[in-house]
């Protein structure tokens, strides 16, 4: 209504879907950012592992800049040399020939669905529509990628969940041939789980998932919305694992904070999506693009991708430290590249409040998993002082519970 009153700082007017920090954050550079009461910050979630090349990249901004002042969006109904060029970039790179372009990952994972449903119907007939999704996974907030992460927390209250989804545990090889039949459309997993607490894949289990797809002519699908484009320590994560897959979703660290999703496959599966099966307005919209060329460009230029392994390595490493200074506390240190993660065996609810005070952004996952997933340009010494001050206030809580 004309001259409705929000409040002088509009904190009311936003939907409070959030459980959001009490800091407002105006600036970035590099691997700091800095609040509108000028403090700053080491960021060790990247805008949950999506800057990875730091905040306000002076190349990916160049870029942006350059590409509002030429073309923002035109649609999908015509060609943009952006997106030719990134389609390129991660064809070039990878296994697939075509990719469809989206927003984000939860976008890129429907469309992945979508794909193994059309390709099922076309390949196998209308009952081969399953998806087998494993436990603790995460695949995004809308309805079905919310049907397919096997976390019921997420589910709560939005029942009922779309059908044709079967989670099975965990790296359980019995389990999911069990669940593997006629009406099985695809598996979909993550080769890392993110939100599901930086759990690897066994290279059994991923092995068993490509033989079953193989036999049954089901898709293999990877979520690598969290764990691709460089995190791992290669450009795509799959490429670590022992098998191939035949659809890759991917978004987050592809636009270094520009929205832009992206679901790869061959000629073959792809042919299954013809036009008019499946489209996207903003998808691949050429300003978004712009910021993932030179993503893409700078991960696979000469010595960055090994940069990642020694600095994930070296993350790792710290923490480990920690870890056998506190067994009582840290279960375990688990993770891939800059992925890492320090496993409590409680829940530490205050523990990234401190942190945050001690001037230090992270993730938390279950109040039990303390997640980083840094810019890739993250530094050693600044892993040095996030372990300094983790340290410290470790060492802090102990002292006041023993007091």
């Amino acid at each position: 209504m004309p001259g409705k009153n929000t409040g002088d700082s509009g904190l009311s007017a936003v939907a409070n879907t959030y459980n959001r920090f009490p800091v407002t954050l105006v600036k970035g550079k590099g691997c700091t950012v800095w609040d509108d009461a000028g403090r700053e910050y080491v960021d060790f979630a990247a805008g949950i592992a999506v800057c990875s090349l730091g905040h306000c990249h002076p190349e990916v901004t160049r870029a942006v800049a350059d590409q509002v002042g030429r073309l923002v969006h035109v649609s999908n109904l015509y060609w943009t040399l952006p997106q030719q060029r990134v389609a390129g970039l991660l064809t070039e790179n990878s296994f697939g020939d075509r990719v469809f372009f989206c927003n984000s990952g939860a976008e890129a994972v429907e469309a992945a669905i979508k794909l193994a449903r059309r390709y099922g119907h076309d390949t196998r007939g209308p009952e081969c529509h399953e998806v087998i999704c494993l436990e603790g996974s995460f695949h995004g907030r809308t309805l079905a990628a919310v049907a397919a992460t096997g976390q019921p927390v997420y589910q709560k209250g939005f029942e009922p969940m779309p059908d044709g989804f079967v989670h099975c545990p965990f790296n359980d090889i019995q389990a999911l041939e069990a669940a593997a039949g006629r009406e099985t459309a695809a598996i979909l997993l993550e080769p890392i789980q993110g939100e599901g607490g930086v759990r690897l894949v066994d290279d059994d289990f991923l092995r068993a998932a490509r033989n079953i797809c193989d036999r049954l002519g089901a898709l293999l699908i990877f979520d690598e919305v969290q764990v691709g484009i460089g995190r791992a320590g290669t450009l795509f994560a799959y490429e670590q694992t022992p098998v191939i897959p035949d659809v890759i979703c991917l978004a987050k660290a592809l636009g270094n904070g520009f929205p832009i999703g992206a679901m790869m496959a061959g000629d073959e599966v792809m042919a299954h999506l013809p036009p008019g099966s499946h489209a996207s307005t903003f998808g691949g919209n050429p300003v978004a693009c712009a910021a993932a060329e030179v993503v893409i460009n700078t991960m696979i230029s000469d010595g960055f991708l090994e940069g990642v392994v020694k600095t994930g390595s070296y993350l790792r490493e710290r923490l480990g430290y920690l870890a056998s200074e506190y067994p009582d506390r840290i279960l375990e240190v688990r993770g891939k590249g800059l992925i890492q993660a320090l496993v409590f065996r409680e829940e530490e609810p205050n523990l990234a409040g401190r942190l945050l005070e001690a001037g230090f952004l992270v993730i938390f996952s279950h109040g039990k998993v303390l997640r980083m997933v840094p810019p890739l340009i993250v530094t050693e010494a600044e892993i040095d002082a996030l372990a300094a001050a983790l340290r410290d206030v470790l060492k802090g809580q102990s002292a006041a519970s023993q007091a």
